[in-house]
């Protein structure tokens, strides 16, 4: 990951989590869901392979995320030992557990009565949503003035935004 500081040093005490907790995996897995959302959208998927294709996804970029910051940019800085890749496997966590929500909310909808496009919509601003939210909870915890949480909640709104419109373009 290109930009991304690597990770040093132990992790931190249970009390400093919160402090140091790296967002980037949410909001970027928060994003690919909607992609995935919208790709799969704009095939005949039945509920549970978008369920699947979203955790499955997710699965996937997960891995290629833990390879490239083990063997891409943090060879340089860390030697790669069984600590080090726990340790990025649960820095790089957040990008599967994004993707949680929106295949949950999938997996209710047949409870719900909503059929198969309504279940795309709903996992669609599910994911849109946890996009905004983790984005707005990076910038606060990172100490931002309210202008720029707002400003970044815009930002990111915008970019799920633009997955909403190609979803709408690409399917009418």
């Amino acid at each position: 990951m290109e930009g991304q500081p690597p990770i040093q040093g132990p992790p931190p005490a249970d009390g400093d989590v919160a402090e140091r907790r790296d967002y980037a995996g949410a909001v970027y897995g928060s994003l690919l869901a909607a992609s995935v959302v919208l790709g799969a959208s704009l095939g005949s998927f039945p509920r549970l392979h978008l369920v699947l294709l979203l955790l499955g996804t997710a699965v996937v970029f997960w891995a290629a995320h833990v390879l490239a910051r083990l063997f891409g940019e943090r060879i340089m800085y860390v030697p790669v030992n069984g600590e080090e890749i726990r340790r990025v496997c649960a820095a790089e966590w957040p990008i599967i557990k994004a993707a949680v929500p929106p295949a949950v909310a999938v997996a209710v909808t047949p409870l719900l009565g909503i059929g198969p496009r309504g279940a795309a919509w709903l996992a669609l601003g599910v994911a849109l949503a946890g996009h905004v939210g983790w984005s707005t909870v990076a910038t606060r915890r990172a100490g931002a003035t309210g202008r720029m949480v707002v400003t970044a909640a815009a930002v990111n709104l915008v970019l799920g935004l633009l997955v909403v419109v190609l979803k709408v373009a690409l399917t009418h």
